[in-house]
């Protein structure tokens, strides 16, 4: 492995589309980290399968954090060290962080048993079924319901106070609840930070030393990612500049705009500036 300043943690889910192309310039930009010997960890709510198409199509060889910190999922001998708890999954070892399935579909009956709330989870629907509560062609829905950890649901009739009263009855039991558009996630001991530590010990060892750990995040989904990082880079929309609170000290937050034509040049130069 090349030495490298820093190991960039990024958010791409917003940027990456299940469907449409990509944000401008996304692709010369993982080209170019890639020649700098930048690594980026790819962090996204989507599962392996779900997520295969778009690392595919960006040319990405770096590991990625699945599932909204469920698991860390390595390409083949990326790393010529074994971390003990791995476990294989399809192309790559994985380092869970959740319980693996079915202890998320076990939790979220549970949870509406004793929250007396109904739900109806995707993998009780028929593909027509799955399609049309997704908002998804078939063969995409399928892929978004074959997952290794959280367990995907709507709920059934629910008013505001009822989903309320599960969400607390969620986080009392330290299960982690996602509102994800139409649709909610259940995970059971999933960890964004978490992840990132492993991995970060995962790179300390394979270079023995500690490169910077940098996040860079939409505002939908800093506040959890940036939780883990040395430092912090915000795209933001014209309406987000004020999107962070103050920023916590030894953290620091440089903010880029997504519509300016030189937005990824201008992160690459931070990232490699070391400031």
């Amino acid at each position: 492995m090349r030495q490298t300043p820093c190991v960039l943690y990024f958010a791409v889910d917003s940027l990456i589309p299940p469907r449409g192309k990509s944000i401008a310039g996304l692709d010369e930009f993982t080209a170019a980290l890639d020649h700098a010997a930048i690594p980026a960890v790819w962090v996204t709510n989507r599962s392996r399968l779900e997520f295969d198409a778009a690392r595919r199509k960006l040319a990405h060889t770096h590991p990625f954090i699945g599932e909204g910190g469920s698991g860390i999922f390595l390409p083949e001998g990326y790393f010529h060290l074994r971390e003990e708890k791995s476990i294989r999954l399809g192309r790559f070892t994985c380092v869970p962080v959740a319980k693996p399935l079915p202890a998320a579909a076990d939790a979220l009956e549970e949870l509406s048993e004793e929250a007396k709330v109904p739900v109806v989870t995707l993998q009780s629907l028929s593909p027509r079924e799955l399609a049309q509560n997704a908002g998804l062609p078939q063969r995409e829905a399928e892929l978004m319901r074959q997952r290794d950890f959280d367990e995907y649901f709507f709920f059934a009739g629910a008013t505001e106070k009822d989903i309320q009263r599960f969400a607390t009855l969620a986080h009392q039991k330290n299960y982690q609840l996602r509102h994800r558009g139409v649709l909610w996630s259940l995970a059971a001991g999933a960890s964004l930070k978490r992840c990132i530590q492993i991995l970060a010990k995962l790179y300390d060892r394979a270079l023995r030393y500690h490169p910077a750990i940098v996040g860079i995040a939409t505002s939908q989904d800093a506040f959890e990612l940036f939780a883990g990082c040395d430092r912090r880079i915000l795209l933001t929309s014209a309406r987000e500049e004020a999107a962070l609170e103050e920023e916590r000290e030894g953290a620091p937050t440089r903010r880029f705009a997504l519509r300016d034509p030189q937005l990824w040049e201008l992160i690459l130069q931070s990232i490699t500036s070391r400031k």
